[in-house]
C-alpha cells in the first residue's frame, strides 16, 4: 500500500511536474509577456502580450537611437508637455494590460494543484511581481505627468529664441519676497552668457545695490529716466527697479510681468547685451529645490558665520566635500555677517556651479518628480519648452568647460558712481575671451589688471579681503 507522504507516490510526482511547470511559466510570463500563454496554447492572450512587448521595445529602440543620432530633437519632443502626459498614459495602459497578463500566467501555473506549501509560495511570487508592475508603472506615470504638468505651466515661452551673436544670454534672478520685504527685490543678479555652438559659458554678476542703471532707447522707461535711474536718496537701485516696472505696468500692456521686463531692460542698459530669457527663482522657495536634488556638495576654504544683524548664530564649518542641505545652501548664498554683497555674490555664483556639475542623468531621473514639483514652486520663466532640448544640449556641454565669471565690483566698478562705459566694454572683452577659448590656441589679453584667485570666504575675525573683479574660472573661487 502506498503511504501519502511517500515522495515516490504518483501524486508527489504530479505535484513536482506542476511545481516546475509552474516555474517555467511564472520565469517565462515575467521575461516576455505572452510568452507562457503561447506555451499554454492560449494564442489570443499571447499574441497581446507579444504585441504589447514589441511596442516597448519599438518605443525604448527609438528613444535609444534618437539618443545617439540626435539628442537635440528627442529632448525638445520628450521636453514638451502633452508629449510627457500621453507618455505617462501610455505607461499606465501598458501597466494595466502587463498586469492582467501576468495574473493570466498565474492563472495557468494551477497553484492548487501544487499543494498547499507550493502553492502559496507560487502565488506569494506572483503577488510581489504584481505589486511591482502597479508600483513601478504607476511610479513612471506619476513622474512623467508632474513633469508634463510642470513643463507646461512654468516653461511657457515668451523669450527670444534666436541666438544674439552666436550666444544665449539669460538673466538669472534670486529673488526675496520676505515677510520682512516691501514687495520682491532681485537678491541676486546674473547674466549666463552661453555659446550657442561650445556650451562655454561666461557669468556676470551684478551689484543689487548698482545705482544710475541706464534704460535703452527702445525701453518704455527710458523716457521716464533718460539720464538713469535716479533719485535724492541712494534708494534707486538695480534690484528697484522689478518694482519700479509694476509701478509702471501701464508702459508695458502686453507683458505678463511688468517687473521683470523692466528688470531686463535695465539689465540690457548696464551690459550692452540683446537677453533671451529670464529665470527668476524665490530664494525661499529655492530650499525646496535644492533638497529636492537632494543637496549640493561644496570645498569651502573657510568657517562661514550664519546669522542675522552682525549677529552670528552658527557655523558652515570648512573642509572639502561639505555637503549642504537646501537650508544651509541658502544662508551659505545669502549671509552678510562678517562680509559684504560682494562676497555673496561670489558665494551665489558658488552654488550656481555646484547645482550645473552636480546635475547629472542619474540624479535627475531617480529625483524627477521631487525636482519636477519643486520647480514649479519656485521658478519663473519665459524659456519655451520647445527649447529645453537646446538649452539642456548646451549644459552638457558647459559642464565639461570652466565657467569664466566676472563681477562688477570695486575697486573697478563702484555701485554709487558706475562707469557704464566701462562695464560694457568688460562685458565685450570677457566674452570676446572666451570665445578665442573656443576658436584654438593663442595669446588671450586679460580684459582688467586686477585678477586674482581668492578664498571663497574671508576670515570672520578678520575685515573681508578686497573682492576679485575677475575670475578666469570659477573653480578657483570654491570647489563643487
Amino acid at each position: 500500500m502506498v503511504q501519502p507522504d511517500d515522495p515516490y507516490s504518483v501524486e508527489r510526482r504530479c505535484q513536482a511536474v506542476w511545481t516546475r511547470r509552474a516555474i517555467a511559466l511564472l520565469v517565462m510570463g515575467l521575461a516576455l509577456p505572452g510568452a507562457a500563454q503561447i506555451a499554454h496554447g492560449d494564442r489570443r492572450w499571447g499574441r497581446l502580450g507579444y504585441r504589447l512587448w514589441g511596442i516597448v521595445a519599438l518605443l525604448l529602440g527609438l528613444i535609444g537611437l534618437s539618443a545617439w543620432l540626435a539628442r537635440g530633437p528627442l529632448l525638445t519632443v520628450l521636453g514638451t508637455g502633452w508629449v510627457l502626459q500621453a507618455l505617462a498614459v501610455g505607461v499606465a495602459l501598458v501597466g494595466a494590460a502587463w498586469l492582467v497578463i501576468w495574473i493570466n500566467t498565474w492563472w495557468l501555473t494551477r497553484p492548487r494543484r501544487l499543494g498547499r506549501v507550493r502553492g502559496l509560495v507560487v502565488t506569494a511570487l506572483s503577488v510581489l511581481v504584481a505589486v511591482g508592475l502597479v508600483v513601478g508603472s504607476g511610479a513612471l506615470a506619476r513622474a512623467l505627468f508632474v513633469a508634463g504638468s510642470s513643463i507646461s505651466s512654468i516653461f511657457g515661452g515668451g523669450g527670444d529664441v534666436k541666438p544674439k551673436d552666436g550666444r544665449y544670454n539669460i538673466l538669472l534672478l534670486g529673488a526675496d519676497s520676505g515677510a520682512d520685504r516691501e514687495g520682491l527685490r532681485p537678491d541676486s543678479i546674473t547674466v549666463a552668457s552661453v555659446d550657442a555652438d561650445s556650451g562655454r559659458t561666461v557669468l556676470l554678476s551684478l551689484p543689487r545695490n548698482l545705482e544710475d542703471v541706464p534704460f535703452p532707447e527702445d525701453s518704455p522707461l527710458h523716457g521716464l529716466y533718460p539720464s538713469g535711474y535716479s533719485c535724492g536718496s541712494h534708494e534707486c537701485m538695480l534690484n528697484a527697479v522689478y518694482l519700479l516696472g509694476r509701478q509702471h505696468a501701464d508702459l508695458y500692456p502686453a507683458v505678463g510681468d511688468p517687473g521683470l521686463a523692466a528688470t531686463m531692460d535695465a539689465v540690457r542698459g548696464v551690459t550692452g547685451l540683446d537677453l533671451n530669457y529670464y529665470a527668476m527663482v524665490n530664494m525661499e522657495g529655492f530650499v525646496a529645490l535644492i533638497d529636492a536634488f537632494g543637496g549640493i556638495d561644496l570645498t569651502i576654504n573657510q568657517r562661514v558665520p550664519v546669522g542675522t544683524h552682525n549677529q552670528v548664530d552658527w557655523w558652515i564649518e570648512p573642509g572639502p566635500s561639505v555637503h549642504l542641505s537646501g537650508e544651509q545652501a541658502l544662508w551659505f548664498a545669502r549671509t552678510r555677517v562678517g562680509s559684504d554683497d560682494y562676497d555673496r555674490m561670489r558665494r551665489q555664483k558658488c552654488v550656481m556651479a555646484a547645482m550645473l556639475n552636480q546635475l547629472d542623468p542619474v540624479n535627475v531621473a531617480t529625483r524627477f518628480t521631487s525636482i519636477a514639483q519643486a520647480s514649479g514652486q519656485v521658478l519663473i520663466t519665459n524659456v519655451p519648452s520647445g527649447q529645453l532640448g537646446v538649452l539642456a544640449q548646451l549644459a552638457l556641454r558647459a559642464r565639461r568647460l570652466p565657467v569664466a565669471s566676472l563681477s562688477f565690483t570695486p575697486p573697478l566698478i563702484h555701485s554709487g558712481s558706475p562707469d557704464f562705459d566701462l562695464i560694457r566694454s568688460l562685458v565685450r572683452s570677457e566674452i570676446e575671451r572666451a570665445e578665442a577659448l573656443d576658436a584654438g590656441p593663442g595669446p588671450v589679453s586679460d580684459p582688467t589688471s586686477t585678477s586674482a584667485t581668492v578664498p571663497v570666504q574671508p576670515s570672520a575675525s578678520a575685515p573681508p579681503s578686497e573682492p576679485t573683479n575677475q575670475v578666469d574660472d570659477l573653480q578657483a573661487v570654491c570647489s563643487v
